[in-house]
């Protein structure tokens, strides 16, 4: 999982997972040996059960293909998560929290309330680099309170803290003992972010956070797993990870313990999303707009007051070009703005450049404000509300760790079933 805002959308189904036979030769198979590299793509993802998987993993600028409703009664589920670290900024919100809402009245209407969605706040994450435990539970809550501002609605959604379903941390340990050291000491994001925090001074569960990744998603035997650039290897990992405890403890194997025997997981497909709402710097219109950037000013969070977000954009960076164009290369500011004003308006690309083509910035700049304000006000208002009632909060977190326990527990016992582990 990502180090920042947790984006992945694990759409998986609770029907039982076949066992893969590609087995290459005696013994553990070289496949399971082979340092986890770069994802194969499956191009026939984004029509899988007719359905437009792509709409769910990205804004998307253009109308979704109407997904055909399954036959099958068998629910699919929807899991996401997200750090509780920082703020939640427009590019978190516009890059994948838009989408998450978008897809339960879609999902309703058009798949015949056909998926199950999970949503959690991985606490468990945050602490792999040192961290203030006096904010890591007030963040916690607030990242849930925003994210139900959004308009996540816990009617149809499952919403969780992760560390309150222990079978992540639990499977985790279990993983562990069947994965290679090799594996994740090979892995990028360790070797930079261990580097930045001092190399051999950083804590173990650094290097061993991709094997929680991989606990999280393997729980709700996951279908699909939409990634990022930046996710790539680490679902390469789950995924060999998951062919690995398949071949070492399932089928016959986990059949002579009394199971079920087959595939004890099912093995995730990667799901890569087209090109998006891919939201850059106030401050610098090549880099991406980021809670771990230095400077405030680079960046809107959802819960700016109105006075914050119009100094914001006043002062955010601009050319001295004529007229405002979308696809310049040579004005990637000017290209920026034009499109989080077209994602906060709902209008249409072609209907933005044909209302801004002949403005200059200082007619632009406040008709953008103004958008943002519009927008992000309702959110503001509903965050507050819930903030100012703990108990709905708690029994919404609440709820949602029962009814996620009870499909991973499912998961849990059948591992330490196949395993060998006295039952419980």
């Amino acid at each position: 999982m990502g180090r920042a805002l947790l984006s992945h959308f694990l759409i998986v189904s609770n029907s039982s997972p076949r066992l893969v036979s590609s087995l290459s030769r005696g013994g553990l198979p070289s496949k399971y040996c082979k340092t986890p590299g770069l994802i194969r793509q499956n191009r026939n993802l984004a029509t899988h059960n007719g359905c437009g998987f792509r709409c769910y993993c990205n804004v998307s600028l253009s109308e979704p293909t109407a997904p055909v409703a399954s036959s099958s009664s068998v629910k699919k589920r929807i899991v996401s998560g997200v750090q509780p670290t920082g703020s939640i900024h427009l590019g978190n919100y516009l890059g994948a929290i838009k989408n998450w809402i978008a897809l339960q009245p879609f999902c309703d209407l058009m798949l015949q309330n056909s998926y199950e969605t999970l949503f959690f706040i991985v606490d468990l994450h945050a602490i792999t680099l040192p961290y203030d435990t006096q904010q890591l539970s007030k963040a916690t809550r607030e990242t849930a309170a925003i994210y139900l501002a959004c308009g996540i609605d816990n009617s149809k959604a499952s919403v969780f803290v992760q560390s309150h379903v222990r079978a992540h941390v639990e499977l985790m340990w279990l993983l562990s003992s069947a994965t290679p050291i090799g594996w994740l000491n090979k892995m990028i994001q360790f070797k930079e972010k261990s580097h930045k925090a001092g190399g051999e001074n950083v804590g173990v569960a650094l290097l061993t956070y991709p094997v929680l990744m991989a606990s999280d998603i393997l729980l709700y035997q996951s279908d699909f797993v939409p990634v990022g650039e930046d996710q790539k290897q680490h679902l390469e990992l789950t995924r060999e990870l998951a062919e690995r405890v398949n071949y070492l403890y399932g089928g016959r194997k986990w059949k002579k313990l009394g199971g079920r025997g087959g595939a004890i997981f099912k093995v995730p497909e990667p799901l890569i999303p087209p090109a998006g709402a891919r939201v850059m710097s106030l401050t610098d219109g090549l880099s991406k707009m980021s809670k771990s950037a230095p400077s405030d000013q680079s960046r809107i969070n959802l819960l700016d007051p109105k006075d914050v977000i119009a100094n914001k954009i006043k002062r955010c960076k601009t050319d001295s070009s004529a007229g405002l164009e979308f696809d310049n290369l040579e004005r990637p500011e000017c290209n920026n703005l034009l499109s989080i004003y077209q994602l906060i308006s709902g209008k249409t690309k072609g209907e933005v450049a044909e209302e801004c083509q002949n403005m200059n910035w200082g007619t632009f700049k406040p008709l953008l404000t103004d958008a943002l304000i519009e927008h992000l006000h309702p959110i503001q208002v509903r965050y507050e509300e819930i903030m100012s009632d703990s108990a709905y909060l708690d029994k919404v977190l609440a709820d949602g760790a029962a009814k996620a326990a009870d499909i991973a527990d499912a998961t849990l016992n059948n591992v330490y079933q196949a395993m060998g582990f006295l039952r419980r």
